[in-house]
C-alpha cells in the first residue's frame, strides 16, 4: 500500500514597499517568506509573488487577483504595516476582506513585543476573502521567521493557519514539527502517511 500523496498548496506572497519595487534596494521580504515556507511544510508548493509598491489600490488588486483568479489557498503579505503615511497595507487588505480574523494580529504583535516596544506600532491583519486567508506580517525577516514559528513560550501564528485552511475547505498542510508544530483538533487529523 503506497502513501497518499500530500495535498498541492498555492501560496500567493506579497512584499508591498516603494523603494524594493522600484529597485533602490533588493527585497528581503519574498525570500524570507519563501525560504520559512519551504523548510515548514511538506506539501508541495507553488508560489505565487508580488513585488508591489505601497499603494492602497495597488495592494487591494494583488490579493484579489491572488485570491480570484490565482486561486491561492493562503496569502501572505510582508511590509507596510507600520503607522508612517505610506504604510496602507492593513487598509488594503481590508478592503478587500470578507471577514476578519483578529486574533492573527494580535498574537503577532504579542510576540514582537517580546523583542522591542515598537510592535504596539504594527498594524498587522489577518483576514478571510472566499476560501483564503490572507496574512499581513512584519517588514524583516528575522521579524517574520519569529511570528510565524512563535518562540519557547509563545504559539505562533503559523500553528494555526493550517486548521483554518481546513476549515475553508482548503488542502490538508503538514509542517515540519521541528519548525513548527500545526495544532489541528483530535477529530481534525488525518491518519499519519
Amino acid at each position: 500500500m503506497t502513501a497518499p500523496e500530500l495535498d498541492r498548496v498555492r501560496i500567493g506572497l506579497v512584499s508591498c514597499s516603494d523603494r524594493a519595487s522600484s529597485g533602490v534596494y533588493e527585497d528581503k521580504g519574498l525570500p524570507a517568506l519563501k525560504e520559512w515556507l519551504t523548510e515548514a511544510l511538506h506539501n508541495p508548493i507553488e508560489f505565487v509573488e508580488r513585488l508591489i509598491p505601497d499603494e492602497r489600490a495597488t495592494i487591494a488588486l494583488a490579493l484579489k487577483d491572488l485570491v480570484d483568479l490565482a486561486r491561492c489557498d493562503l496569502v501572505l503579505t510582508t511590509g507596510g504595516t507600520g503607522p508612517a503615511p505610506r504604510d496602507v497595507t492593513p487598509e488594503a487588505t481590508l478592503d478587500i476582506a470578507d471577514r476578519v480574523m483578529p486574533g492573527f494580529g494580535e498574537q503577532m504583535r504579542q510576540i514582537s513585543l517580546r523583542f522591542v516596544p515598537t510592535a504596539l506600532l504594527s498594524r498587522q491583519v489577518g483576514v478571510i476573502r472566499g476560501q483564503c486567508l490572507i496574512l499581513n506580517l512584519p517588514g524583516q525577516p528575522k521579524a517574520i521567521a519569529e511570528t510565524l514559528a512563535g518562540l519557547p513560550d509563545a504559539a505562533g501564528i503559523f500553528a494555526a493557519v493550517p486548521y483554518c485552511i481546513d476549515l475553508l475547505g482548503g488542502p490538508y498542510l503538514e509542517t515540519r514539527e521541528t519548525v513548527c508544530k500545526a495544532f489541528r483538533p483530535k477529530s481534525a487529523l488525518r491518519p499519519p502517511r
